[in-house]
């Protein structure tokens, strides 16, 4: 079985020679091509899956703009499903499936929020904070440092938590406050004492 020709056919074109598409060149009785014969007529819709192709390897820099160009051409030249065939079987079925999540269309109401994981500092400065009622002020430091690292931590990666934090911040302060003001009270007693 020969190739199919590339040039774009024209009726009347090389008279004497069978066309594959015409009734010499290899029909059997009703017009059914027996098996092996020429293929299906292209649709336009072969046609531009089959452009579609050529697009996807001209963009991957699997084809050059000449060859890419020329194909096109020849791919909108095409009569049969086999010509098509030809154009596109040394290139992959087009671009790569998108591997990432499943993209969700719909108003934003309906669009579930992505979870975002909570900073494990700003947990602790929260926890810190609150055992300050129960420590005497005793872990109001931590609380701090922890808040303040917490915080720049979830302004650097985009994580939750920053509610959490700014709590420990404030207990923790207001414990090192009053320890402050404890301590100079109790300066100025022993002063006034002494």
């Amino acid at each position: 079985m020969t190739q199919p020709s590339w040039q774009q056919w024209q009726p009347g074109q090389e008279a004497g020679v069978p066309q594959p598409w015409s009734g010499a060149g290899g029909f059997g009785q009703g017009g059914i091509a027996p098996r092996g014969g020429p293929s299906m007529l292209a649709s336009h819709a072969d046609r531009e899956r089959a452009v579609d192709v050529l697009r996807a390897g001209f963009a991957e820099g699997r084809l050059e703009q000449p060859e890419f160009e020329k194909r096109v051409a020849r791919a909108y030249a095409a009569r049969t499903v086999a010509e098509l065939g030809l154009l596109v079987a040394d290139l992959p079925n087009g671009p790569v499936a998108y591997q990432g999540p499943p993209v969700v269309y719909g108003p934003a109401h309906y669009v579930p929020v992505p979870h975002r994981p909570t900073n494990g500092q700003a947990i602790a400065s929260a926890v810190c904070g609150v055992l300050c009622l129960f420590s005497l002020g005793l872990t109001g430091i931590p609380a701090i440092v922890l808040g303040h690292s917490a915080r720049a931590e979830i302004r650097r990666t985009g994580e939750g938590g920053d509610g959490l934090a700014l709590t420990g911040l404030v207990l923790g302060w207001m414990s090192a406050a009053g320890w402050a003001l404890m301590l100079t009270l109790g300066i100025i007693a022993g002063i006034a004492a002494g």
